[in-house]
Order: structure tokens, then sequence, then C-alpha cells
């Protein structure tokens, strides 16, 4: 008896692995990760002169900051698990 209401476990009464907040939370991250990447992106500039806007703020603090944050917001979609109640059917 035990092997059959565990098969019916296994097909289709456990909640999805993903909810919606997770989904929520991976399109901010990855909103995050791209706004960052377009931040440290750079401008057309000829090999052989030197342009000293690759030091600016934006490319060497805002960008890292933005990517890191987009990095955790990421992984926190991913471990998030929302708390439900147990119930005792046994």
């Amino acid at each position: 008896m035990s092997s059959n209401t565990n098969n019916e476990n296994v097909k289709g009464n456990r909640p999805p692995l993903f909810r919606k907040m997770n989904y929520i939370l991976m399109g901010v991250g990855a909103l995050l990760l791209i706004i960052g990447y377009i931040c440290l992106s750079g401008g057309k500039v000829p090999d052989d002169v030197f342009d000293g806007e690759i030091f600016n703020t934006r490319r060497i603090v805002v960008a890292p900051i933005l990517i890191f944050i987009g990095l955790m917001t990421e992984i926190v979609a991913i471990m998030w698990h929302p708390k439900t109640p147990t119930t005792d059917n046994e």
C-alpha cells in the first residue's frame, strides 16, 4: 500500500518547483544583469587612441554593482521557497 501512495506523490501531488515569485525575481535579476552589462560596455574608439572615458564612474563603480546585485537576485530567485503549512494526513 505504501508504494501506491509514493507513486501518487511522485506523479502530481507536489507543488511546482518554481512559483510566480521565483519567476518575478528571475526577471528582475536578468534585467539588472542586462542593465549592468550595458553600463559596462564602451563606445567606439579606435585602438590607437586613448580614451579616458573607460575610467568613468559608470563603468568602474555602477556597472559592477548592478551586475553583482543581479547575480545575487538570481541566486535568491532560485533558492526562494515559500513556507507552506504542513498537513498530517497520516
